[in-house]
């Protein structure tokens, strides 16, 4: 009895801690993701940077539309060069060909993925759920800059362009929006015109 006593306890425990482990496990994976931009997730700023290089960097900007969306998504220029840690401003064009609203969530990443931990964004379309009404076209913008110890670092030093990619997907719509008669204009938009 004394053996299967432990025996079931320690299965007890270990199906325990395997649960608990697989419960941290995507908020720990999403932590060093953010910390070390592994999977090219940038970083987030609050101001541009103190150091300006007369190194320059070329930005190649990227845009995809998940299966079933029916926006229209593209970067309004496709490529910009400048300086490493000069702040850029780049604008991405949505359009809403439907006669029904849709909310839409942009995820992100840069290639080559040693990039992301010095892909800095200051303001982002991306941070927040956007909503087109029926026939809206909205340009979003997204500013950053690439962080001058790109240049220090044991590999990153190497690379000369980075792509931002972006991916909308569509969400449910805020209930704000939900319930607005067809044709009421909500804060949102007003923001992004």
């Amino acid at each position: 009895m004394k053996g299967t006593t432990k025996t079931l306890l320690l299965t007890v425990g270990t199906v325990v801690t395997m649960g608990a482990l697989a419960w941290a496990s995507v908020p720990f994976y999403n932590w060093f993701c953010r910390v070390t931009g592994f999977g090219g997730v940038t970083q987030v700023a609050a101001a541009g940077s103190d150091e300006i290089l007369d190194q320059t960097i070329k930005v190649r900007f990227d845009s995809n539309t998940a299966q079933g969306m029916a926006w229209e998504f593209r970067p309004v220029d496709r490529e910009m060069e400048i300086r490493i840690g000069e702040t850029g401003l780049a604008f991405y064009e949505a359009y809403n060909p439907t006669d029904r609203p849709i909310a839409g969530q942009a995820s992100y990443n840069v290639a080559p993925y040693e990039a992301g931990y010095f892909f800095n964004k200051i303001d982002c379309f991306c941070f927040t759920e956007q909503v087109l009404q029926p026939g809206e076209r909205v340009q979003m913008p997204v500013t950053f800059y690439v962080d001058p110890e790109i240049t220090r670092d044991r590999d990153a030093k190497y690379v000369h362009r980075i792509t931002l990619s972006y991916t909308f997907y569509e969400i449910d719509l805020p209930e704000d929006v939900a319930r607005a008669p067809a044709g009421a204009e909500t804060d949102q938009e007003t923001e992004l015109n």
